[in-house]
Protein backbone atom coordinates (compact mmCIF):
# COMPACT_ATOMS: atom_id res chain seq x y z
CA UNK A 1 0.00 0.00 0.00
CA UNK A 2 1.16 3.69 -1.11
CA UNK A 3 2.21 5.53 2.16
CA UNK A 4 0.30 9.17 2.65
CA UNK A 5 2.83 11.88 3.93
CA UNK A 6 1.29 15.11 5.88
CA UNK A 7 3.69 17.83 5.46
CA UNK A 8 3.20 20.89 7.55
CA UNK A 9 3.52 24.46 5.70
CA UNK A 10 3.46 22.96 2.80
CA UNK A 11 4.10 25.99 0.60
CA UNK A 12 7.74 26.76 2.13
CA UNK A 13 10.69 26.83 0.10
CA UNK A 14 12.01 23.46 1.40
CA UNK A 15 8.80 22.14 1.97
CA UNK A 16 8.01 22.52 -1.46
CA UNK A 17 10.85 20.32 -2.16
CA UNK A 18 10.26 17.57 0.12
CA UNK A 19 6.35 17.65 -1.15
CA UNK A 20 7.78 17.24 -5.21
CA UNK A 21 10.44 14.56 -4.17
CA UNK A 22 7.64 12.74 -2.39
CA UNK A 23 5.36 12.82 -5.79
CA UNK A 24 8.26 11.70 -7.87
CA UNK A 25 8.54 8.52 -5.31
CA UNK A 26 5.11 7.71 -5.32
CA UNK A 27 4.02 8.72 -2.11
CA UNK A 28 0.40 10.48 -1.82
CA UNK A 29 0.94 13.98 0.02
CA UNK A 30 -1.40 15.91 2.20
CA UNK A 31 -0.23 19.44 2.80
CA UNK A 32 -1.18 22.44 5.26
CA UNK A 33 -1.53 25.56 4.22
CA UNK A 34 -2.62 28.68 5.91
CA UNK A 35 -5.69 29.52 3.29
CA UNK A 36 -7.99 27.83 1.09
CA UNK A 37 -6.20 30.59 -1.80
CA UNK A 38 -3.10 29.49 -0.81
CA UNK A 39 -3.87 25.89 -0.92
CA UNK A 40 -5.79 26.15 -4.62
CA UNK A 41 -2.82 28.00 -5.94
CA UNK A 42 -0.25 25.53 -4.23
CA UNK A 43 -2.47 22.67 -6.41
CA UNK A 44 -2.29 24.21 -9.53
CA UNK A 45 1.41 24.67 -9.14
CA UNK A 46 1.48 21.04 -8.40
CA UNK A 47 -0.75 19.65 -10.51
CA UNK A 48 -0.87 15.96 -8.84
CA UNK A 49 -3.67 13.76 -8.54
CA UNK A 50 -2.09 12.14 -5.37
CA UNK A 51 -1.54 15.97 -3.84
CA UNK A 52 -3.96 17.30 -1.87
CA UNK A 53 -4.53 20.08 0.93
CA UNK A 54 -5.69 20.90 4.16
CA UNK A 55 -6.10 24.49 6.08
CA UNK A 56 -4.49 25.18 9.18
CA UNK A 57 -4.88 29.24 9.80
CA UNK A 58 -3.47 29.42 12.60
CA UNK A 59 -0.97 27.02 14.30
CA UNK A 60 -1.13 28.73 17.77
CA UNK A 61 -4.64 27.53 18.24
CA UNK A 62 -5.06 24.69 20.48
CA UNK A 63 -6.39 21.48 18.22
CA UNK A 64 -4.91 23.19 15.27
CA UNK A 65 -3.92 19.68 13.53
CA UNK A 66 -6.58 17.58 15.14
CA UNK A 67 -9.17 17.13 12.70
CA UNK A 68 -6.78 17.02 9.78
CA UNK A 69 -5.37 13.99 11.43
CA UNK A 70 -8.99 12.83 12.66
CA UNK A 71 -10.40 12.86 9.03
CA UNK A 72 -6.76 11.19 7.56
CA UNK A 73 -5.94 8.02 9.46
CA UNK A 74 -4.23 7.10 6.95
CA UNK A 75 -1.07 8.85 6.87
CA UNK A 76 1.90 7.09 8.16
CA UNK A 77 4.44 9.91 8.56
CA UNK A 78 4.32 13.70 9.94
CA UNK A 79 7.07 16.11 8.48
CA UNK A 80 6.49 19.08 9.74
CA UNK A 81 8.36 22.59 8.33
CA UNK A 82 5.75 24.97 8.84
CA UNK A 83 7.36 28.06 11.13
CA UNK A 84 7.76 31.49 10.39
CA UNK A 85 11.31 32.28 9.19
CA UNK A 86 10.48 36.56 9.34
CA UNK A 87 13.54 38.78 10.02
CA UNK A 88 11.27 41.89 10.03
CA UNK A 89 9.15 40.82 12.69
CA UNK A 90 8.53 43.58 15.54
CA UNK A 91 5.84 41.53 17.51
CA UNK A 92 8.15 38.21 18.23
CA UNK A 93 6.30 36.35 21.03
CA UNK A 94 2.63 36.55 18.06
CA UNK A 95 4.90 36.54 15.21
CA UNK A 96 7.63 34.18 15.48
CA UNK A 97 8.20 32.46 19.06
CA UNK A 98 4.84 30.80 19.97
CA UNK A 99 3.73 29.63 15.99
CA UNK A 100 7.16 27.66 15.83
CA UNK A 101 6.61 25.90 19.60
CA UNK A 102 2.92 26.60 20.20
CA UNK A 103 2.45 24.81 16.50
CA UNK A 104 5.11 21.74 17.09
CA UNK A 105 3.21 21.49 20.49
CA UNK A 106 0.23 21.63 18.54
CA UNK A 107 1.61 18.51 16.17
CA UNK A 108 2.58 16.51 19.47
CA UNK A 109 -0.52 16.62 21.13
CA UNK A 110 -2.49 15.75 17.37
CA UNK A 111 0.14 12.96 16.52
CA UNK A 112 -0.64 11.46 20.18
CA UNK A 113 -4.61 11.63 20.83
CA UNK A 114 -5.37 10.50 16.72
CA UNK A 115 -1.99 9.65 14.70
CA UNK A 116 -2.35 6.53 15.88
CA UNK A 117 -1.31 5.22 12.19
CA UNK A 118 1.93 7.41 12.25
CA UNK A 119 5.08 5.93 12.21
CA UNK A 120 7.46 8.53 12.07
CA UNK A 121 7.85 12.51 12.62
CA UNK A 122 10.33 14.49 11.10
CA UNK A 123 10.48 18.32 12.03
CA UNK A 124 12.57 20.68 10.39
CA UNK A 125 14.44 22.36 12.93
CA UNK A 126 17.74 24.44 11.48
CA UNK A 127 21.70 25.24 12.72
CA UNK A 128 20.86 27.99 14.84
CA UNK A 129 19.43 25.34 17.03
CA UNK A 130 22.97 23.93 17.04
CA UNK A 131 24.84 27.05 17.53
CA UNK A 132 25.80 29.87 20.50
CA UNK A 133 24.20 32.77 18.48
CA UNK A 134 25.15 34.99 21.44
CA UNK A 135 28.86 34.05 21.44
CA UNK A 136 28.15 32.71 25.31
CA UNK A 137 31.02 29.97 25.59
CA UNK A 138 34.31 30.59 24.89
CA UNK A 139 35.27 30.73 21.61
CA UNK A 140 37.10 29.16 19.35
CA UNK A 141 33.97 25.81 19.91
CA UNK A 142 33.09 22.92 17.21
CA UNK A 143 29.63 22.42 16.92
CA UNK A 144 27.85 18.74 16.21
CA UNK A 145 24.92 17.24 16.15
CA UNK A 146 25.36 17.22 20.12
CA UNK A 147 25.56 20.54 20.25
CA UNK A 148 22.48 23.21 21.40
CA UNK A 149 21.97 26.47 21.23
CA UNK A 150 22.31 28.36 25.21
CA UNK A 151 19.74 30.78 24.58
CA UNK A 152 17.13 31.51 27.14
CA UNK A 153 13.64 31.99 26.53
CA UNK A 154 13.80 35.73 27.42
CA UNK A 155 17.22 36.26 25.53
CA UNK A 156 15.14 35.71 22.60
CA UNK A 157 13.09 38.91 22.53
CA UNK A 158 16.51 40.55 21.97
CA UNK A 159 15.65 41.10 17.59
CA UNK A 160 13.93 39.02 15.22
CA UNK A 161 17.47 36.62 14.81
CA UNK A 162 17.14 36.02 18.19
CA UNK A 163 13.14 35.27 18.15
CA UNK A 164 14.63 33.18 14.96
CA UNK A 165 16.78 31.21 16.79
CA UNK A 166 15.12 30.61 20.52
CA UNK A 167 11.87 29.65 18.10
CA UNK A 168 13.78 27.01 16.82
CA UNK A 169 15.60 26.04 19.62
CA UNK A 170 12.74 25.67 21.81
CA UNK A 171 10.37 24.18 19.18
CA UNK A 172 12.98 21.06 18.30
CA UNK A 173 13.25 20.98 22.81
CA UNK A 174 9.48 20.65 22.72
CA UNK A 175 9.97 17.66 20.39
CA UNK A 176 12.36 15.51 22.38
CA UNK A 177 10.91 16.26 25.75
CA UNK A 178 8.16 14.37 24.37
CA UNK A 179 10.16 11.91 23.08
CA UNK A 180 11.84 11.08 26.92
CA UNK A 181 8.07 11.60 28.61
CA UNK A 182 5.97 10.23 26.07
CA UNK A 183 8.53 7.00 25.03
CA UNK A 184 5.67 7.25 21.60
CA UNK A 185 6.10 4.33 19.56
CA UNK A 186 6.70 6.24 16.39
CA UNK A 187 10.67 7.17 15.34
CA UNK A 188 11.49 10.73 15.45
CA UNK A 189 14.26 12.80 13.59
CA UNK A 190 15.33 15.81 13.28
CA UNK A 191 16.82 18.01 10.60
CA UNK A 192 19.31 20.93 10.77
CA UNK A 193 20.16 22.79 7.55
CA UNK A 194 22.74 25.47 7.06
CA UNK A 195 21.85 27.97 4.59
CA UNK A 196 19.80 27.07 2.24
CA UNK A 197 20.13 27.46 -0.97
CA UNK A 198 19.30 26.57 -4.68
CA UNK A 199 16.03 26.74 -7.20
CA UNK A 200 12.35 27.09 -5.98
CA UNK A 201 10.89 23.47 -6.68
CA UNK A 202 8.00 24.87 -9.04
CA UNK A 203 7.74 27.82 -10.97
CA UNK A 204 9.17 31.69 -9.98
CA UNK A 205 5.44 33.96 -10.52
CA UNK A 206 7.28 36.70 -9.04
CA UNK A 207 11.18 36.86 -8.72
CA UNK A 208 10.42 40.15 -6.06
CA UNK A 209 9.06 37.42 -3.33
CA UNK A 210 11.50 34.87 -2.92
CA UNK A 211 12.12 33.24 -0.08
CA UNK A 212 14.86 34.75 2.67
CA UNK A 213 17.35 31.80 1.86
CA UNK A 214 16.93 31.55 -1.85
CA UNK A 215 16.99 35.61 -2.33
CA UNK A 216 20.47 35.55 -0.45
CA UNK A 217 21.43 35.07 -4.26
CA UNK A 218 19.03 36.82 -6.13
CA UNK A 219 19.91 40.01 -4.36
CA UNK A 220 23.33 40.06 -6.36
CA UNK A 221 21.64 40.03 -9.51
CA UNK A 222 20.59 43.52 -8.85
CA UNK A 223 24.34 44.77 -8.43
CA UNK A 224 26.00 47.17 -10.53
CA UNK A 225 29.50 46.80 -12.17
CA UNK A 226 30.73 49.74 -9.41
CA UNK A 227 28.39 48.29 -6.90
CA UNK A 228 29.99 47.47 -3.73
CA UNK A 229 29.51 43.64 -2.62
CA UNK A 230 27.48 43.60 0.79
CA UNK A 231 29.47 41.53 3.42
CA UNK A 232 27.69 38.07 3.69
CA UNK A 233 28.95 34.77 4.75
CA UNK A 234 27.07 31.36 6.02
CA UNK A 235 27.91 27.05 5.67
CA UNK A 236 25.81 26.15 2.95
CA UNK A 237 23.33 23.33 1.93
CA UNK A 238 20.99 22.76 -0.86
CA UNK A 239 17.79 22.74 -0.68
CA UNK A 240 17.34 19.53 -2.44
CA UNK A 241 19.52 17.78 -0.46
CA UNK A 242 17.70 19.15 2.61
CA UNK A 243 13.73 17.65 1.16
CA UNK A 244 15.91 14.38 0.64
CA UNK A 245 17.28 13.93 3.81
CA UNK A 246 13.54 14.39 5.18
CA UNK A 247 12.56 12.21 3.09
CA UNK A 248 15.67 9.41 4.33
CA UNK A 249 14.96 10.36 7.36
CA UNK A 250 11.08 8.09 7.01
CA UNK A 251 12.45 5.52 5.09
CA UNK A 252 15.79 4.58 7.01
CA UNK A 253 13.98 4.76 10.52
CA UNK A 254 17.06 2.01 11.60
CA UNK A 255 19.44 4.59 10.97
CA UNK A 256 17.22 8.24 11.99
CA UNK A 257 15.39 7.34 15.27
CA UNK A 258 16.52 10.00 17.54
CA UNK A 259 18.94 11.28 15.51
CA UNK A 260 19.44 15.17 14.65
CA UNK A 261 20.68 15.53 11.39
CA UNK A 262 23.41 18.60 10.60
CA UNK A 263 23.26 18.98 6.88
CA UNK A 264 26.54 21.24 6.14
CA UNK A 265 28.12 21.33 2.78
CA UNK A 266 30.46 24.14 2.36
CA UNK A 267 31.38 28.08 3.20
CA UNK A 268 30.42 30.82 1.35
CA UNK A 269 30.61 34.31 1.12
CA UNK A 270 28.93 37.11 -1.09
CA UNK A 271 31.77 37.44 -3.01
CA UNK A 272 32.52 34.05 -3.48
CA UNK A 273 28.84 33.77 -4.78
CA UNK A 274 29.40 36.67 -7.23
CA UNK A 275 32.22 35.17 -8.71
CA UNK A 276 30.23 31.76 -9.47
CA UNK A 277 27.81 34.08 -11.18
CA UNK A 278 30.36 35.68 -13.06
CA UNK A 279 31.91 32.61 -14.16
CA UNK A 280 28.87 31.02 -15.49
CA UNK A 281 26.65 34.23 -16.32
CA UNK A 282 28.99 36.44 -17.58
CA UNK A 283 26.21 38.85 -19.46
CA UNK A 284 24.84 40.42 -16.03
CA UNK A 285 28.02 42.46 -15.84
CA UNK A 286 28.59 42.21 -11.85
CA UNK A 287 31.03 43.83 -9.69
CA UNK A 288 34.46 41.65 -9.24
CA UNK A 289 33.97 39.46 -6.14
CA UNK A 290 36.82 39.33 -3.76
CA UNK A 291 38.37 36.22 -3.45
CA UNK A 292 41.00 36.56 -0.73
CA UNK A 293 38.66 39.10 1.18
CA UNK A 294 36.45 36.22 1.30
CA UNK A 295 38.53 33.79 2.05
CA UNK A 296 39.79 36.01 5.14
CA UNK A 297 36.04 36.63 6.15
CA UNK A 298 35.36 32.60 6.52
CA UNK A 299 38.77 32.60 8.68
CA UNK A 300 37.89 35.08 10.98
CA UNK A 301 34.16 34.50 11.46
CA UNK A 302 32.86 31.25 10.05
CA UNK A 303 31.58 28.33 12.34
CA UNK A 304 33.21 25.24 13.47
CA UNK A 305 30.43 22.69 12.05
CA UNK A 306 31.10 18.84 12.75
CA UNK A 307 28.55 16.66 10.63
CA UNK A 308 30.71 13.57 10.07
CA UNK A 309 27.97 11.78 12.22
CA UNK A 310 24.99 13.15 10.01
CA UNK A 311 27.55 12.79 6.75
CA UNK A 312 28.28 8.80 8.03
CA UNK A 313 24.40 7.79 8.23
CA UNK A 314 23.22 9.94 5.20
CA UNK A 315 26.25 8.57 2.55
CA UNK A 316 24.66 10.73 -0.08
CA UNK A 317 26.81 13.37 -1.99
CA UNK A 318 25.56 16.74 -2.01
CA UNK A 319 24.63 19.25 -4.52
CA UNK A 320 28.12 21.00 -5.29
CA UNK A 321 27.55 25.13 -4.50
CA UNK A 322 28.02 25.89 -8.06
CA UNK A 323 25.78 23.91 -8.78
CA UNK A 324 22.98 25.25 -6.85
CA UNK A 325 24.00 29.02 -7.79
CA UNK A 326 23.45 28.09 -11.75
CA UNK A 327 20.11 26.65 -11.56
CA UNK A 328 18.91 29.45 -8.84
CA UNK A 329 20.23 32.16 -10.88
CA UNK A 330 18.86 30.38 -14.46
CA UNK A 331 15.44 29.99 -12.57
CA UNK A 332 15.34 33.33 -11.81
CA UNK A 333 16.32 34.54 -14.97
CA UNK A 334 13.66 33.06 -17.09
CA UNK A 335 10.61 34.02 -14.68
Amino acid sequence: MVKTIFVSGATGFIAQHIVQQLLQLGYIVIGSVRSKGKGEDLQKLINSPNFSYVVIPNLVVAGAFDEALKAHPEIKVFIHTASPVDFEATDFKNEVLDPAIEGTKNVLSAIKTFGTNIETLVYTSSVIAIIDILVKLPRPIQYNEDSWNPITYEESFKDPYTAYGGSKTFAERAVWDFVKNEKPKFTVTTIHPTYVLGPQAYEVKNKTQLNFSADISGKLLNLKPSDEIPEFFGDYIDVRDTAKAHIFAFEHPEKSNGERFLLRDCYFTNDSLVELIRKNFPQLQLPKGDLEKSAQLIEEKALRLDPSKTNSILQFKYIPLEQSIIDSVQQILEC
